[in-house]
């Protein structure tokens, strides 16, 4: 009986096939697989090179030795059914005709009529281990082969998804990508398994099996054969392409449901903040209440299939048999005859079951890979001229030249920005939110080209550089430091992966956080957690820092780098940065003021225009936007500064006279 083999991916689930894609979009080529013929031909050629490596002379062999025994295997189980025909035809003339015991048996203690049917039953017996043995070790070294296919092409995938724009990962969903390429390399394994492993071997000895019964009984039995195969395969396509719609229903409300989960478990710390544990145990319910749903037609459509497949298996068989009993008894052909089409249908049946099953898993296979071969079609938005060549740093200076962007068509960023920022200089970017600073660093890192204009390195356009060397040089600081959920020592590392230990420490002195990483009881192999959420901001942003340096740019982007510290952390964190941009081409996106008065220039940007720029004394001399922004800022530190002393006075009163009944001492019990 055929059954549905996707293998389990989420707990309490079972894995589903990859969900529909969606159209691509800015010109991006992301359309879905159609699974027509035509696709699946498409999608054959396109994993045969990963089957049949040409840098791999070992796997080749492999398959060459594989076939072998394939055609090995096919050939004894051929012989099986021959077997439980002589057999019984050895015990039924034994018995009927009750032949004399030949001579040379007589001394034997074994009688003569039972001791051919014993050896063949142990020809049976080895004829069906051969076959299965055969089989397996045909698994056995095709193995390595398919593993090695998978491999390849989830790397590949993963390599591309890495390659692809910000945007693209901007407007993804993590869950659901994540299972698209779960799915996807799932059924890399499935198509490559049953069309290496099944559908050829099963093909072989159907033409074998059809051969035989043509040869040992007459043309009506292979006519009833043709015609049951015919019309299997026929009710097969016909019920696999009908499942295919709800395989893709199933698959979209597990995307979704996968999706709302992890979600959720990446916010815990907000979903605990609101108390919404029920609202989101509802939110994922409901996904889950699709996809039950979604699954129940699916494995319901799958009882039909196989109903159906059954009874026109079990039509023809029966035709067979009553055409054998009945030349069984008009003398033409022997009980083992029977014996041997009953055993021949049968055996055909798991073949003829196979290829039913085979062209449900290779079309649910496809289902699996649209998605991630839509991946692996989308074009990133951003590539390397085909002329690109290396940045060569010779002092780093950057130069902003009448620049427009807009993330959207219809919402401007940037309206002619020039600006440079002189090597080895300081130049602070401040405004409004809103105003296009974030923006600037994300052009300067190249995740996205300008609409109009140019932007320069050295005299050099990012649009004629690799991006691998532009980023090789820049150094950047966010505000909202993530960390992998790693050590601290790998985590630092990350910016340059060749440093020793010894550097490692270095960077983590320069950057403060060395007497922190002290205490802890395993020091540099303390894990981090996820997303660095067992460390503090402002020790996420020492470990930030540390590998900046440790990466040693000479250019630097600092990003609101303290902007979410406390006072306190945000001195501290700022003493580190200074050391970080000495001597470095440093371009600073402030959001308290404070921290870039030094700066050589500031540039105050608003609705994607500078407004004002100078050097603080300068803008403060304007009275302009940059005034106003100051002021307010050190009226709210000012204020800030008298309700903390205000309290520490308090605080100081009470402790001098002694706490009333009912007080409670701030920070006390």
């Amino acid at each position: 009986m055929a059954t549905d083999t996707t293998a389990p991916a989420s707990a309490g689930k079972t894995a589903k096939p990859a969900a529909t894609p969606k159209p691509a979009r800015d010109g991006d080529s992301e359309a879905g697989l159609s699974t027509d013929d035509g696709a699946m031909l498409e999608t054959l050629r396109t994993l045969f090179p990963y089957i049949w490596p040409h840098d791999r002379p070992d796997l080749r062999q492999r398959v060459y030795i594989a076939l072998g025994i394939l055609v090995l295997a096919k050939l004894v189980t051929v012989l099986v059914p021959y077997t439980c025909k002589w057999i019984t035809d050895a015990l039924t003339q034994g018995v009927v005709d009750g032949d004399a015991v030949p001579a040379y048996f007589e001394p034997s203690i074994v009688p003569a009529f039972l001791l051919v049917p014993v050896m063949l039953v142990v020809a049976y017996g080895v004829s069906r281990l051969m076959m299965v043995g055969f089989n397996e070790l045909r698994n056995a070294l095709f193995a390595k082969v398919g593993q090695h296919a998978v491999r390849q092409l989830a790397n590949e995938t993963f390599g591309h998804i890495h390659r692809l724009s910000l945007r693209f990962h901007l407007e993804r969903r993590t869950g659901g990508l994540s299972r698209i390429i779960e799915r996807g390399t799932k059924g890399i394994e499935v198509i490559i398994r049953f069309l290496i492993l099944t559908a050829v071997p099963t093909i072989l000895e159907f033409v074998l099996m059809v051969g035989v019964i043509w040869y040992q009984f007459d043309f009506s039995y292979s006519a009833i054969v043709i015609g049951v195969v015919l019309a299997f395969l026929w009710f097969t396509k016909v019920a696999s392409d009908w499942r295919i719609a709800i395989r893709r229903e199933m698959n979209d409300a597990d995307t979704e449901s996968t999706t709302k989960s992890v979600d959720a478990l990446l916010n815990y710390e907000t979903v605990k903040y609101f108390g919404n544990e029920e609202m989101e145990s509802r939110r994922f319910d409901r996904a889950m209440a699709n996809y039950e749903r979604a699954a129940t037609k699916t494995y319901t459509s799958l009882a039909w299939l196989n109903f159906g497949q059954t009874f026109i298996f079990t039509v023809g068989l029966v035709a067979c048999m009553m055409l054998s009993a009945r030349a069984v008894q008009t003398g033409t052909q022997t009980l083992g005859d029977f014996v041997m089409i009953n055993a021949l249908l049968l055996q055909l049946w798991q073949p003829l079951n196979f290829l039913g099953f085979v062209y449900r898993e290779i079309k649910q296979g496809l289902v699996d890979l649209e998605t991630m071969f839509g991946l692996l079609r989308r074009n990133p938005e951003i590539n390397d001229a085909p002329d690109a060549t290396p940045l060569q740093i010779k002092g780093g200076a950057i130069r902003f030249e009448n620049v427009h962007f807009a993330y959207d068509p219809e919402r401007p960023i940037l309206n002619g920005i020039s600006f440079e920022v002189p090597a080895g200089k300081q130049v602070a970017l401040v405004g409004p939110s809103g105003a296009g600073k974030s923006t600037i660093s994300r052009l300067l890192y190249r995740f996205y080209d300008v609409s109009d204009g140019a932007i320069t390195i050295d005299g050099q356009d990012l649009r004629s550089l690799t991006q691998a060397s532009l980023r090789q040089q820049i150094g950047m600081v966010p505000q909202d430091t993530v960390l992998f959920n790693d050590t601290i020592a790998y985590n630092i590392r990350y910016g340059r992966p060749s440093a020793n230990d010894e550097q490692v420490r270095e960077v983590a002195q320069l950057a403060q956080i060395s007497d922190f990483i002290a205490q802890l009881s395993e020091g540099y192999d303390t894990e981090v957690g996820e997303r660095g959420l067992k460390l503090s901001g402002g020790e996420k942003q020492r470990v930030a820092i540390a590998r900046t340096l440790l990466k040693a740019p000479p250019i630097l982007i600092l990003d609101e780098a303290t902007s979410a510290l406390d006072s306190q952390t945000e001195q501290e964190i700022q003493a580190a940065l200074d050391l970080v941009s000495k001597d470095r081409t440093t371009l600073v996106i402030a959001h308290r003021l404070s921290t870039i008065v030094d700066a050589d220039e500031i540039i105050v940007l608003r609705a994607g225009e500078i407004a004002e720029r100078g050097t603080h004394a300068e803008l403060l001399a304007q009275k302009g936007l940059y005034e106003t922004m100051w002021n307010r800022q050190r009226e709210a530190s000012e204020a800030e500064a008298q309700l903390a002393d205000t309290r520490a006075k308090d605080t100081m009163g009470l402790v001098a006279r002694g706490p009333r009944a009912g007080e409670v001492v701030e920070g006390g019990p």
